[in-house]
């Protein structure tokens, strides 16, 4: 069972517990680094065997490994244990599918991340009849008139996919609560690092963890965490009869990605600001969408839940006729890649599916900040734009 033991909790500060909460170096023969437990099975106890299996039985259920970074997950979220899946999406679904049944409602926000919208209306509303309300978000009013009596979730994404835009998750949960509705966060851009949603009153937080907890950009994998309750449901229910569990290997990857989250998003976060604000003074571009900028349109709840920033931002150009690619073909450290969380800085054009209710620019350009030096990449930005006719 991946829930914090009493030990787990002495652990407090984000370093000490990436570094060494769930480390029991006793167990594993002093290794520094824990075993990887390629296995699918455990054998059980017999009267001849004396074989003490700790409780483990098949991996698709729980595995030491798998265990030592849910446990780690659930000490930086604030929540009681923490579940590890095979990638985002199976971790998003697992959450959503505790709470809603067929022929139920949920509210979820416009600009949550398209996989998550697709999974919404492309296959539970088709197959299962449940409906769904799109909001936009910032207005609790809004989500408010959007329940109805058959609704089972409020779904949210803070800060949201592509235009960053935020809820406020304490009117969320509250409003949740008063109609005994469930609530699910994604919460991926912030990092438990940046916040808690759990603590504000949201039941379940979800992480796509081929971000910045793996932070290599060689795992694909998910995580969520929640309550005792709800993490024992869904580790005996939807991601056991799913089947959507997280690889020992993978899982070891992602813990090696832990190690180093705390300092990795502190210099992303410290080079995101600096080429956020060399854009936002750029006479070509129109607008800079980033949490904590000076042009960020929500700073009160920026102030209010985040405690730092990151590498991830988009922008639009000046000018008409769309430029983005020929931007994307001049730049040389940015290259054309749809993910973000990793060592590597990316650049890429919102498809038509990210492009949301007139919310999302029809030319808007994401730019992950790496670990290069900031230096260069503000140059490499630089020489780009410079090479555009706008």
């Amino acid at each position: 069972m991946a829930l914090l033991t009493q030990e787990d909790r002495k652990y407090t500060t984000p370093e000490d517990i990436c570094g060494h909460l769930g480390d029991e170096y006793d167990k594993f023969f002093g290794a520094i680094v824990p075993p990887i437990f390629q296995n699918s099975l455990f054998v059980q106890p017999t009267e001849k065997n004396g074989v003490d299996s700790n409780g483990y039985v098949y991996t698709r259920s729980s595995n030491p490994t798998i265990e030592i970074v849910e446990r780690k997950v659930a000490a930086l979220e604030g929540g009681d244990g923490a579940l590890c899946f095979s990638s985002g999406m199976a971790a998003i679904s697992s959450a959503i599918l505790y709470f809603v049944t067929a022929n139920s409602h949920m509210v979820l926000v416009s600009t949550s991340y398209g996989g998550t919208l697709s999974l919404i209306r492309e296959y539970m509303h088709e197959k299962f009849n449940i409906d769904y309300t799109l909001v936009d978000g910032e207005s609790i009013a809004e989500i408010e008139t959007a329940i109805r009596p058959d609704t089972k979730l409020i779904y949210v994404e803070s800060p949201s996919s592509i235009v960053f835009r935020m809820q406020d998750l304490d009117a969320v949960a509250a409003l949740a609560k008063k109609h005994g509705i469930g609530t699910v966060i994604d919460n991926t851009y912030a990092t438990p690092l940046h916040q808690q949603p759990l603590k504000h009153g949201i039941d379940i937080t979800c992480h796509t963890a081929s971000k910045y907890m793996g932070g290599h950009s060689d795992i694909v994998a998910g995580v969520l965490a929640a309550k005792e309750e709800i993490i024992t449901s869904i580790q005996n229910r939807e991601r056991m009869v799913l089947g959507n569990n997280m690889d020992p290997h993978q899982a070891w990857l992602m813990l090696r990605g832990l190690r180093t989250l705390p300092i990795r998003l502190k210099q992303h976060g410290e080079s995101g600001r600096k080429v956020a604000a060399f854009l936002e003074n750029h006479p070509k571009i129109e607008q800079v969408f980033y949490p904590g900028s000076a042009t960020y349109t929500q700073p009160e709840l920026f102030e209010k839940y985040l405690s730092g920033t990151n590498g991830l931002m988009s922008f639009s150009l000046r000018g008409k006729g769309d430029n983005r690619m020929k931007l994307i073909n001049e730049l040389h450290l940015f290259q054309n890649g749809c993910s973000w969380g990793g060592f590597e800085s990316l650049c890429t054009m919102a498809g038509y599916s990210e492009i949301k209710d007139g919310l999302v620019p029809h030319d808007l350009i994401r730019i992950h900040v790496g670990l290069e030096n900031v230096d260069s990449l503000i140059a490499d930005l630089a020489q780009a734009l410079d090479k555009l006719d706008i």
